[in-house]
C-alpha cells in the first residue's frame, strides 16, 4: 500500500485523510444485504396453537404415582405413593411392576397390552433435574408413558373448547 505525500512544492508531511472507499463499499453491502432480508424475517406464517385445556386423570390400578420434590438440603426425594424411594430402588421397583403387568395381561406378546402409566407430582421448587432423572428412571424401566399431574389455575373450569 502506498502513500501519498503530496505536491513537492508544499511541506515533506505526509498526507492524513483516510480513505473512504472501503467503507462506504462495506456499507453499501451491508445495507443490500439489510434490504434483501428484512422482507423475508417479515413475512410470518400462521400457526394455530393447541388451547391447553385441564382434563381430569382416571386413575388406573395399575399406574405408577410418583412424587417429586427436593428437600431442605437440596437432594431429590422420589415417592412412590406414600414410601420414600432411592433411584436404584425406584428402578427396580418399576421393572417389577412393569413385568407382573405385562405377565397379568397375557404376556409382552398379547394383543391388546395395555402397559401402565407413570404419573409424576412435581413441586413448584423442585429443580428439574429431580423430576428429569424420575422421568429417566422411569423410562429406563420400560414405561413407555410418562405424564405429569398438575393443578389448574385458580378459577380454571374444566369444560373443554
Amino acid at each position: 500500500m502506498a502513500m501519498s505525500a503530496g505536491p513537492a512544492a508544499e511541506s515533506d508531511a505526509p498526507m492524513s485523510d483516510i480513505n473512504t472507499t472501503p467503507l462506504v463499499d462495506v456499507m453499501l453491502v451491508l445495507l443490500i444485504i439489510f434490504l434483501i432480508t428484512v422482507p423475508v424475517v417479515i413475512q410470518t406464517v400462521p400457526v394455530t396453537l393447541p388451547k391447553v385445556v385441564f382434563e381430569p386423570t382416571t386413575t388406573k390400578p395399575e399406574n405408577v404415582a410418583l412424587s417429586v420434590r427436593a428437600n431442605a438440603s437440596g437432594a431429590c426425594e422420589v415417592f412412590w405413593g406414600q414410601s420414600l424411594v432411592r433411584p436404584q430402588d425406584l428402578l427396580d421397583r418399576a421393572v417389577v411392576k412393569l413385568r407382573k403387568e405385562i405377565d397379568r395381561q397375557g404376556g409382552p406378546n398379547a394383543p391388546g397390552i395395555e402397559l401402565p402409566e407413570a404419573h409424576i407430582r412435581g413441586d413448584v421448587n423442585t429443580p428439574y433435574r429431580c423430576i428429569g432423572g424420575a422421568i429417566y428412571t422411569m423410562q429406563r424401566a420400560g414405561f413407555a408413558r410418562v405424564g405429569f399431574i398438575s393443578e389448574p389455575p385458580e378459577g380454571y373450569s374444566s369444560a373443554r373448547l
